[in-house]
């Protein structure tokens, strides 16, 4: 046992950081390939354990699972350290069988690209920066934002980058409770406990679910917004919540079409 042990010990001292991570995404992709939760648990993300994400997301994406998708993630964690975070981005890669898997963040983080997976370096409310990954990539089905939680960042990122995701793509925002935080921990959130506030990131959501069903409003010239017509569904959970991007114009039994016409 002892031998073992120490046998052990030395083949992980002669492994380089990129073949470790290699045999475990081989392990952890054989045993856990079905189970969103477990991959979690065993990169070490805070998706599952600090959070409880990964039973919404294994709802949404298991059917996504073995598709050519392309997924982005806002923050990749472990702050300015180059080699730390990325956790998620690998249990990412493990449970898209086939998927491509990107990663922004504010520092470094190209310690962990690999086979696979990408990071870029900028912030995720520059929207020429945004543009420009978007370019390189070819486009998202699954946007991730896991960023600074700062309300107006969330906003922002939102708009920014909601009307770039492809069509039937998925948009993630997490992390919502900073929406009630005016501040918190040393931070300025730009939240607020006031359920009213325009500018929080849950209130700005709310604003989007009446849009479901802008071909109802019994407006006169009614000229829909881009929100309006191209989200089909708002799904909230826990701090989280995912808005579907799709074709918002099955007409009304009552009220007829509205304009094509649409509010930038």
């Amino acid at each position: 046992m002892f031998l073992s042990t120490a046998l052990k010990k030395r083949a992980k001292k002669m492994l380089s950081k990129s073949q470790k991570r290699a045999i475990k995404h081989f392990v952890y992709s054989l045993v856990y390939s079905n189970d969103l939760r477990k991959l979690a648990l065993a990169f070490g993300t805070d998706k599952e354990g600090t959070h409880y994400y990964t039973q919404h997301y294994q709802h949404h994406f298991s059917q996504l699972r073995r598709s050519n998708i392309k997924l982005l993630e806002i923050g990749i964690g472990g702050d300015e350290t180059p080699e730390a975070g990325g956790e998620s981005l690998r249990m990412w890669k493990a449970y898209f069988k086939n998927g491509e898997i990107f990663g922004i963040d504010i520092f470094d983080k190209t310690d962990h690209d690999e086979k696979r997976i990408k990071t870029f370096k900028g912030n995720q409310v520059d929207r020429e920066f945004l543009k420009k990954v978007v370019a390189e990539t070819g486009g998202f089905d699954i946007v991730i934002d896991d960023g600074s939680h700062y309300n107006d960042h969330v906003v922002d990122t939102f708009n920014i980058l909601f009307p770039l995701v492809k069509s039937n793509g998925i948009y993630v925002i997490e992390d919502l409770q900073t929406s009630y935080w005016d501040e918190m921990n040393g931070k300025k959130w730009g939240g607020s406990n006031d359920l009213k506030a325009e500018y929080t990131s849950m209130n700005f959501l709310k604003s989007l679910v009446d849009g479901l069903n802008y071909e109802e409003f019994a407006v006169d010239n009614y000229v829909p917004t881009y929100f309006d017509k191209n989200i089909i569904s708002i799904h909230f959970y826990h701090n989280l919540a995912f808005i579907y991007k799709g074709d918002n114009n099955e007409g009304s039994n009552k009220l007829g079409k509205k304009l094509s016409k649409v509010i930038e």
